[in-house]
């Protein structure tokens, strides 16, 4: 409106043609959507879209889109697969708008989060203070070696980020692996 400051908010994405989606869980962590497979009934494709079908309805992944695999540490060792499939901006809305309506949302998704795939100009806004959220297991490797793999962010943007994230935690007493001091 005439008369007032021009808005000053956070810029959007540089690259509006690269997002990418995570998802607020229930306990507070972000993970990507997915779950358990029971291998003995289901292919792990198969398995996998049961699953995303029940959280978001309209997204059908192949072994195309499988980028990686690794074992999870702790006492109850997980095999986590990673896949990632290219959208349209048109069916990256409409996921968004199903997973609104999904039987597990409110409940065990609070909701689905686009990663800022930028960092601001004071070098910590962005993608360096998300990456300072807590994670599910696998879930900031994964998206690290998403970023990197399907170079969504440049590599020395991304060290960037990954660095000031580093010094940001260190400041406030957290440790490399993001746990709280005591």
């Amino acid at each position: 409106p005439p008369g007032l400051p021009p808005r000053r908010g956070p810029p959007g994405p540089p690259n509006r043609a690269a997002l990418l989606q995570m998802q607020m869980r229930f306990d507070g962590l972000l993970g990507f959507p997915g779950g358990f497979v029971d291998r003995r009934y289901w292919s792990l494709e198969d398995g996998l879209n049961r699953v995303l079908g029940l959280g978001l309805g309209c997204v059908r992944l192949t072994e195309a889109d499988y980028l990686c695999s690794h074992l999870t540490e702790g006492p109850h060792r997980v095999v986590a697969h990673f896949y990632a499939r290219q959208l349209t901006l048109e069916e990256l809305h409409t996921i968004e708008i199903s997973a609104v309506h999904s039987r597990d949302h409110g409940l065990e998704v609070m909701g689905m989060v686009r990663v800022p795939l930028y960092t601001q100009k004071d070098r910590m806004g962005g993608l360096p203070n998300f990456l300072g959220n807590s994670f599910v297991g696998t879930a900031k490797f994964q998206l690290l070696f998403a970023l990197k793999i399907l170079n969504m962010v440049p590599e020395e943007k991304l060290a960037e980020a990954v660095a000031a994230t580093s010094v940001q935690l260190s400041l406030l007493g957290y440790s490399k692996t993001g746990r709280a001091p005591g």
